[in-house]
């Protein structure tokens, strides 16, 4: 998806905000026979809601697009871009009336609802177009809309056309899009280089396991983002049923939301020095997986009893979390696709975070409200430190009895981030279960945007 905003069109069809508490003032100011057309059709502006009023040739003269209550925005994200992105073909103007804190969201809104992916199927995108608004920064939205898309394509890529070695590709593509720089270990250079764990959890796939590093910028802060790339898991020899494997190409949803962010923050020329590190594996099923029991011996000395080949994700990411930390970033994002616990605890929509930094907690989740990226702050509880802890090792990678999922996974992942004081780690879902505005059912990013509006707030405090 390349979409963008169309620029100064002097002809372009104006449209109208409407407050459903100021609906007839707002309708006895327009001429009577368009106050007259919007009453006869109904017209109540509704969150979304239009009323194309005609012209004296049978075209558009202009559209009246409804605000809806407080209540009904605070329930639907992306409801007023989506809204002009189902207007017919033609060019039109940001919505007159509508108060600042909402413009943004509705410009992004309509860029987001272009998205298509068309890889497989025919896919027409929406034809209305929209001049750029404004007092807002047309192409940084646009930056921000194009790293939304990568993500959704990378997740929406069945795992037959998105193996590690696509995943590769597409990293090899981004990093020569913008002049970064990218080193790749695969296969057994792995145990060679010390990463065992990304070797055991992906060596019985056909694609070999590597790790994709990828450098960009000279200058600034070091921001390391880390993401999970598990391109298929089928469980392992703890092998998923059936419906819980048919969404499992999504497990490289941390890989594709970090590659998103990636893309954003160069694509911005933020100043600073970013470092991506994706473990990317397949978890398949063959002679050579590895097993429940085994004893892995991680990065950085740590050994780690399997007591579940299905939370491989963990292992992948340790390794990867280890390397971050002997360069100490002054960020490291961790993104992961991680637990089933999170989802149950906030559901599908909202990214759960752990940090221990009160400053970097604050900063991500003002952020997160004023773009309207949902994230949530959940504890490092270190009373559950027990819980991974099995005695024959010095940590268990599924501890047994239920409790606590995505809270032990996090306590187990700072493990392995050393002593690095501003860890955050993202327990993200990376699906959008079915369509909603600007978010069609499929792959979906989460929590990046967030991130990219905090980061001058957060690095500044450097």
């Amino acid at each position: 998806m390349d979409r963008r905003f169309s620029p100064a069109d002097p002809g372009a069809i104006p449209v109208t905000c409407i407050d459903p508490d100021a609906l007839d003032d707002s309708l006895a100011a327009l001429p009577a026979a368009h106050s007259a057309w919007a009453q006869s059709t109904g017209f109540t502006a509704g969150l979304g809601e239009t009323c194309l009023l005609p012209d004296a040739d049978g075209g558009i003269a202009c559209v009246l697009l409804g605000r809806g209550t407080a209540d009904a925005r605070a329930r639907k994200r992306f409801a007023l871009g989506a809204a002009l992105a189902t207007l017919p073909e033609g060019t039109y103007q940001m919505p007159e009336g509508l108060p600042e804190a909402e413009q943004e969201e509705a410009a992004l809104g309509w860029l987001l609802s272009g998205y298509r992916f068309g890889r497989y199927k025919n896919a027409p995108a929406p034809k209305a177009a929209l001049v750029a608004p404004e007092g807002l920064d047309a192409s940084a939205l646009e930056n921000i809309a194009a790293g939304e898309a990568l993500t959704r394509d990378l997740i929406n890529t069945p795992a037959n056309d998105m193996g590690p070695d696509q995943l590769e590709t597409a990293v090899r593509a981004l990093a020569d899009g913008f002049g970064a720089s990218i080193s790749v270990t695969k296969g057994d250079d792995l145990l060679t280089a010390n990463f065992p764990m990304i070797h055991a959890v992906g060596r019985a796939a056909a694609q070999e396991p590597r790790l994709i590093e990828m450098t960009w910028g000279s200058t600034g802060p070091l921001v390391t983002l880390v993401g999970k790339g598990v391109c298929f898991d089928t469980g392992g020899l703890n092998l998923k049923p059936g419906a819980s494997m048919g969404l499992m190409k999504k497990d490289m949803g941390g890989s594709a939301t970090v590659l998103g962010l990636a893309r954003m923050i160069m694509g911005a020329g933020m100043e600073l020095r970013l470092r991506v590190l994706i473990p990317a594996v397949e978890n398949a099923v063959a002679g050579n997986a590895f097993r429940p029991g085994d004893i892995l011996t991680a990065r950085n000395g740590l050994t780690v009893e399997i007591n579940n080949t299905d939370a491989e994700g963990r292992l992948v990411l340790a390794d990867a979390l280890t390397l971050a930390s002997e360069t100490p970033p002054d960020l490291l994002i961790c993104m992961a696709t991680l637990t089933g616990a999170a989802r149950i605890a906030v559901g599908p929509d909202i990214a759960p975070f752990y940090t221990d930094d009160d400053g970097l907690a604050g900063a991500l989740s003002t952020a997160a409200a004023r773009v309207a990226d949902p994230v949530w702050r959940m504890p490092f509880h270190a009373p559950y430190e027990a819980m991974i802890e099995p005695g024959i090792a010095d940590l268990d990678n599924a501890p047994k009895g239920g409790f606590a999922g995505s809270i032990t996974a996090a306590l187990f992942l700072r493990r392995f981030a050393g002593d690095v004081p501003r860890f955050c780690h993202f327990d993200i879902y990376g699906w959008q279960p079915s369509d909603a505005p600007a978010r069609p059912k499929g792959g979906v990013g989460q929590a990046a945007r967030a991130i990219l509006a905090a980061l001058p707030e957060v690095l500044s405090n450097d």
